[in-house]
């Protein structure tokens, strides 16, 4: 991709973006003509990334239309793809719809490829993060269309890459619906549109949001595996693989503050982070604690924390603090001058995500979520400078750091980053040449 110079700024990343910014508070996409449009044939699905999030992605998927089928899944580990392919055989609501042969079973580096070619209509990209710049664009240069699960990058030049690949989709007339499910939620959605479509609560001031949560799963190191088996198998504590927790995981606090202020990238951010108790050799290089203090533009203030600590009080909330009232995003309340609570219709947005992208295909509005996806990823990237190099920096310093995590190439036998805990005030941020 070619450099960028420090001339792309906070508005030139809005501009470059405009065209796959959606409609609707879903970000919804008309175009004139898409691939599938106005059909009811059976659309053929292939899983890259077969563990535990894909396969349940897989799922959710088949069971958005009895028209769907699955047909084809890759996985870097062979066992990871055979496994996915039996369970989802055994679900009861979609296992009739699970048409993988042997001969469609796709393992090692270049499974994704082996997907994309293998006569599918639409992908699921479910791999770790670092991967996913590479296989959005190899999937939208083959005509796919795409379910892209969040992250979608775990560094600056990763965001710009996704960015042009989500460009080049809305110009094909493919969809690119993210993982970052909030956003098909019908009470977050009514939540969110009182408060930025009918000033509920006035004007926003301030956020407090939070993702504090335990630590999750691990898998304990094998004779025999190398270095680059061992980190992939443990992808959620390389920064290289996940982007740390902050983007891997928490990155659904940070969208919903974005969606609140209208996706606009932040002016600049400081905060502070670091490990006290996942420090043992086999917890990688990421943190487990991160604060960030985001400035928005007209000065609203994002004060944002996440944890991954056991034994500790865990909560995920979003507090808006208005002129005329406060709103609590995660329990559907505005309180205030014009008190309310959602009262609608409860339904599963992990569902709701994947019976919206089958149906904008098929209807030929295909939704593109590239605009909002690649701000949330780049604002916990950003997050994730502040609390590394512990200085404050703008969106300038972020977009333009040229810092690609991780390597180009891929072997099992292959050379993996040094794994270096970086340190506030000793680590420093790249900067453009």
């Amino acid at each position: 991709m070619p450099s960028e110079s420090k001339e792309t700024t906070r508005r030139t990343f809005l501009k470059r973006s405009a065209c796959v910014a959606g409609a609707s508070v879903a970000g919804t996409l008309v175009v004139p003509k898409t691939v599938h449009a106005g059909t009811s044939e059976s659309l053929r699905i292939g899983l890259i990334g077969a563990g535990l999030r894909g396969t349940g992605a897989a799922q959710d998927a088949l069971a958005a239309s009895s028209d769907n089928v699955l047909v084809s899944v890759g996985d870097a580990f062979e066992e990871s793809a055979k496994h996915s392919v039996r369970k989802l055989s055994r679900a009861r609501n979609v296992k009739d719809q699970v048409k993988v042969s042997d001969d469609r079973i796709f393992s090692g580096f270049d499974a994704y490829k082996q997907v994309i070619d293998s006569g599918v209509d639409v992908v699921i990209l479910a791999e770790p993060p670092h991967f996913r710049p590479e296989h959005l664009a190899y999937a939208i240069a083959a005509g796919k269309h795409c379910f892209v699960e969040k992250p979608i990058a775990v560094d600056a030049p990763g965001v710009k890459r996704v960015m042009e690949s989500c460009n080049l989709a809305e110009s094909k007339g493919l969809a690119v619906v993210s993982g970052l499910c909030w956003r098909y939620n019908p009470a977050v959605q009514e939540t969110v549109r009182r408060i930025v479509e009918d000033r509920a609560i006035g004007d926003v001031l301030a956020i407090q949001s939070c993702y504090n949560a335990n630590e999750l799963w691990e898998k304990p190191d094998q004779p025999g595996w190398s270095r680059m088996e061992y980190q992939i198998r443990n992808w959620l504590y390389y920064c290289w693989l996940s982007g740390d927790h902050i983007a891997e995981q928490a990155i659904h606090s940070i969208d919903k503050c974005a969606w609140l202020l209208g996706d606009s990238p932040a002016v600049e951010a400081f905060g502070t982070g670091g490990r006290q108790r996942r420090t043992a050799k086999r917890f990688g290089d990421i943190f487990d604690h991160h604060s960030v203090f985001y400035e928005f533009p007209n000065n609203v203030q994002v004060s944002f924390m996440c944890r991954q600590q056991n034994d500790c009080s865990s909560l995920v909330d979003d507090l808006v603090i208005g002129t005329k009232g406060r709103a609590h995003l995660m329990k559907f309340e505005i309180q205030g001058e014009n008190p309310w609570h959602y009262q609608g219709p409860k339904k599963d947005m992990y569902d709701l995500e994947h019976v919206a992208l089958f149906q904008s295909i098929r209807a030929g509005s295909p939704i593109n979520n590239g605009h909002y996806m690649c701000n949330s990823t780049m604002l916990a990237i950003m997050g994730r400078m502040c609390t590394y190099t512990g200085q404050t920096l703008s969106w300038d310093d972020c977009i333009h750091c040229p810092e690609h995590l991780g390597p180009t190439t891929y072997a099992w036998n292959g050379e993996v980053p040094p794994v270096r805990v970086a340190i506030p005030g000793s680590t420093k941020l790249e900067k453009a040449t």
